[in-house]
């Protein structure tokens, strides 16, 4: 179960599914009081729910994270019914799957507002508290699409993009004030969680994560210990190691890599329901109102790099490697 911090107080945005609420739960298990951010109420009655059974204590506010107030507010709240915020887990995000020119300037900026401003907005809430007592980690969730951005996905790599710019400026200027307030990062993998169930989607299929494909709990446990020992960041992954450092030394041939795989990797076997709800602009708990809980509809998909679908996949994927290296080669060569 690893360290236990009964007296210590967490917050935990977009908490009421998915990585975050893993990750709320995976706090209250080791006794932290944590306060859960999210739209949805059935799934954040939930969380608390469960966070109090693994021995925590919960609190549910409902917030959207693209309301600067409102998630400062809800920050006052939490150091008002809890105590001083020791930790804030900056985790909630919402996007659209689809073609870049398929996506409405109302919904990129939406995205944005959720999945980026959303880590801002917390982020200067925690400082708020955090800065005056000199003591507190800000822990940002990230991805390794905040390094390489793939097709269908625009809107939520920006964000990324910009989440981790943003969170290397704050490092940035703690160290200069040299204050004792951390900051941290951790870029997750493909995730097994409800967002490809609830978010905007104008693919044929219905979308799924690009394997290989990890557990909620497997993300939840990197964010926990990334936030009681916090380094600059964290990759998580072996596979998103090596696609990170492709982007620096090789992005060309990613680039042909991703638009030879990654669109089909998106999307399931099965078609996209015409009628499915999605959560941009309200939240979705569920039909009728019930729990999604933390984990996805692809269970199948889980245990990374050891998942059996995904080691009979690698022939393939090193075959797609060679070709786009190829076409990279004829690309260059091909130029004045």
């Amino acid at each position: 179960m690893g360290r236990r911090l009964g007296s210590s107080v967490v917050v935990v945005t977009g908490g009421s599914a998915g990585v975050g609420r893993a990750t709320a739960v995976a706090f209250a298990r080791r006794g932290a009081s944590v306060g859960v951010l999210a739209r949805g109420e059935a799934g954040l009655a939930a969380a608390v729910v469960e966070i109090e059974r693994c021995g925590g204590h919960g609190l549910a506010l409902p917030t959207d994270m693209a309301d600067p107030a409102a998630v400062d507010a809800a920050a006052e709240e939490v150091e008002r019914r809890l105590g001083p915020i020791d930790i804030w887990v900056n985790n909630a995000m919402t996007t659209v799957f689809a073609y870049s020119w398929d996506v409405t300037p109302e919904e990129y900026r939406r995205a944005t507002e959720v999945t980026y401003l959303g880590q801002v907005h917390g982020t200067l809430a925690a400082l708020r508290r955090m800065r005056p007592r000199d003591q507190g980690t800000v822990c940002n969730v990230g991805s390794a699409l905040a390094f390489r951005a793939i097709p269908l996905q625009a809107a939520y790599c920006g964000a990324k993009f910009a989440a981790r710019g943003f969170t290397e400026a704050v490092r940035a200027e703690l160290r200069h004030d040299g204050s004792h307030v951390q900051i941290t990062t951790v870029h997750l993998p493909a995730v097994d969680t409800p967002q490809f169930g609830w978010c905007r989607s104008r693919l044929p299929k219905h979308p799924q994560p690009v394997p290989p494909t990890y557990a909620p709990e497997v993300a939840a446990e990197a964010i926990v210990a990334a936030s009681l020992r916090p380094r600059r960041q964290k990759v998580l992954g072996g596979f998103n190691h090596l696609v990170v450092a492709a982007s620096k030394v090789a992005p060309g041939i990613l680039d042909h890599y991703v638009a030879r795989t990654t669109v089909a990797a998106q999307q399931a076997a099965f078609d996209a329901s015409p009628d499915r709800p999605d959560n941009l602009w309200a939240p979705v708990d569920g039909e009728g109102g019930a729990d999604r809980g933390a984990r996805g509809i692809f269970a199948d998909q889980e245990g990374g790099m050891a998942n059996r679908r995904w080691l009979a996949s690698v022939p393939a994927l090193v075959a797609e490697v060679g070709h786009a290296a190829f076409d990279r080669l004829r690309e260059v060569a091909g130029r004045p």
